[in-house]
């Protein structure tokens, strides 16, 4: 079932902590438990609390109220009478195309692009730019991602993965710099890594930056060009100048 913005309208009498209003207010709960109360001016709210820890809406006969809590402050809005109305809602963002199976729009919000028509989410990797171009196997779109290279992989990672990508580029193509070992093109804790081949006995191990190779640090690691500059692939490496 999709997510619901529950909408509640009438003479309210709306209680903070602090303040006390009465007016004819419109009354938004959102899905996160966002509680937004507007009236008839301007566009900032008269009360609201971002992602309450709780919100409980009670009714008798035409009887309203309710109350949100946040970090131990309250909430509270009544009314003898009150309309209400839920809306369906999804995620809003930048049209990228559509589902090549529910012909939902897709659309590139909050770190994902998600199908509007299903709400399936496909996260997107730092950095990445959705392509255009379409997968051949799924008919998703393509997106572009700097690790190390350049690679264009399928939106769902189920369908081409990005670290199958970059493993088969640079899977022990680096030395480990404390015992000598190879490095492995690795996901810990969920981050892409150059981890020693010798582990646990050698734990040394560096997340692969947004970026491309582009010379070789006196260190032996490889150096990348990223959005902020040149670094070595070891973040801390005292024989990079840069």
């Amino acid at each position: 079932m999709a997510d619901a913005i529950r909408a509640f309208a009438g003479d309210c009498t709306v209680e903070t902590d602090d303040q006390t209003h009465r007016g004819r207010v419109l009354v938004l709960v959102k899905p996160d438990r966002t509680v937004l109360v507007h009236d008839a001016e301007g566009y900032q709210p008269v009360a609201w609390f971002t992602r309450a820890d709780a919100v409980t809406v009670e009714t008798d006969g035409d009887g309203f109220g309710l109350v949100a809590r946040l970090d131990g402050r309250t909430l509270r809005v009544t009314a003898d009478r009150i309309r209400r109305s839920v809306y369906p809602v999804t995620p809003a963002g930048v049209p990228v195309g559509t589902h090549p199976d529910t012909g939902g729009t897709l659309v590139r919000t909050g770190g994902a692009v998600v199908d509007l028509a299903t709400e399936t989410r496909y996260p997107l990797v730092a950095g990445a730019t959705v392509l255009d171009e379409r997968c051949p196997d799924c008919g998703l779109p393509r997106m572009r991602v700097e690790r190390g290279a350049v690679f264009e992989v399928c939106l769902d990672r189920g369908c081409e993965p990005l670290d199958d990508a970059v493993r088969d580029r640079f899977d022990r193509a680096w030395t480990c710099p404390d015992c000598g070992d190879d490095l492995r093109i690795i996901r810990r804790n969920g981050r892409l890594l150059a981890g020693c081949d010798a582990y646990p006995d050698c734990e040394t191990a560096f997340t692969i930056p947004a970026g491309v190779v582009v010379d070789d640090c006196p260190c032996g690691l490889p150096v990348f060009e990223t959005a902020a500059g040149r670094r070595c692939l070891d973040g801390t490496c005292d024989r990079f100048s840069g």
